[in-house]
């Protein structure tokens, strides 16, 4: 199953793909060379396939529970100043996507979608410090009763040039549906409150709309 924002890219590069095979096999003559190229076609395709892949993912609707919003490692747990919309201090629960992880995005709470704002920005590689403020970003905040807001951010790196997010402000969010899509690598960072109980450690890796990453 491929996610609906990778039907025109994936479409288009078969049909590239297709052409590219015929070219190859009747105007390189060199068999070992030819077959050095049409198997650099073949990978081509299938890295094309495998980043736009939407697996299925079994959630428990938990509102006691924050679950990850991507596939990834953590990469940051800390305690910081988050100056958009809190603007007080908040943890933060960072998860790096490399180009081979799923980029769906998924909602990490069900609730009410109160805050949801597009930031265009800088390119810088996906762990710099500042990429959380000067990248290409969009900011969410999801409230329900329970656990309160939470706020998750998607932030475009090095090689990711654009953000798709569903969220729109007064719509209902379901925890664990999709959210949106980071088009080709990137991290979503999540700001929580400060008494909420962490159930992940740095460099675990984590699985969205599965993986608990913290309750109260």
């Amino acid at each position: 199953m491929f996610h609906k924002e990778g039907h025109k890219i994936i479409f288009i590069t078969f049909v590239i793909i297709v052409a590219a095979f015929l070219l190859v096999d009747s105007v390189i003559t060199i068999a070992w060379l030819r077959t050095l190229v049409l198997i650099a076609l073949l990978v081509l395709l299938i890295l094309i396939l495998q980043f736009f892949r939407n697996p299925k993912r079994q959630t428990v609707l938990n509102d006691k529970q924050v679950i990850a919003p991507v596939d990834g490692k953590v990469v940051v747990i800390e305690e910081v100043l988050e100056k958009e919309y809190f603007k007080e201090k908040r943890l933060q629960v960072s998860v790096f996507m490399s180009p081979i992880n799923v980029h769906v995005t998924r909602y990490p709470i069900s609730g009410n979608v109160i805050f949801s704002k597009y930031h265009p920005g800088k390119y810088l590689v996906a762990w710099h410090p500042k990429a959380s403020e000067e990248n290409e970003r969009t900011t969410v905040v999801v409230e329900n009763e329970t656990y309160g807001k939470v706020l998750y951010r998607q932030i475009a790196g090095a090689l990711a040039k654009r953000i798709v997010n569903y969220a729109k402000q007064n719509h209902r969010a379901e925890q664990g549906a999709d959210a949106g899509f980071i088009k080709f690598g990137s991290r979503v960072d999540l700001f929580l409150p400060l008494d909420t109980n962490i159930k992940v450690a740095l460099n675990q890796k984590v699985r969205g709309g599965e993986t608990v990453i913290a309750e109260m």
